[in-house]
């Protein structure tokens, strides 16, 4: 099984797939990377020579892959989390950050068995609103 940057990754699938099985590679850095390093992206990983395994490497080395990115990812959202703005707002009260609505959906975010209403109001909230304004 190669291991790039730290990870095993599968030697089953063709290297354009198994190099995705690292964290911060996807599709496009993927193809880009094998690009650089001169290797068939329909290769499987365990058809690699050990030269081909260190020009992926080589090719990967400048990249914030991994814990690296996992960590940079996390101070910035405890730094949204510490100066409050909208999207640490969001974060702390675990809810979408980036504009989904939430009246109808969300219900993972928002806990899918309590109901914790975000953009209406309950029926129960709405029959007391209604009580006390006849009451008054």
């Amino acid at each position: 099984m190669p291991r790039i940057v730290g990870v095993d990754i599968p030697e089953e699938k063709k290297i354009y797939y198994s190099l995705q099985s690292i964290y911060g590679v996807g599709t496009k850095v993927a193809g880009d990377i094998l690009e650089i390093a001169n290797v068939d992206p329909d290769k499987r990983a365990r058809d690699l020579t050990a030269d081909e395994v260190n020009r992926i490497q080589r090719a990967l080395d400048g990249r914030m892959l991994e814990g690296d990115l996992r960590r940079d990812i996390n101070d910035t959202i405890d730094r949204f989390k510490r100066i409050r703005c909208y999207r640490g707002i969001r974060h702390i009260m675990k809810l979408p950050v980036r504009g989904q609505r939430t009246r109808t959906n969300s219900r993972n975010a928002r806990g899918g068995s309590k109901r914790r209403t975000v953009g209406s109001m309950t029926k129960e909230m709405a029959a007391k609103l209604e009580a006390s304004k006849k009451s008054k």
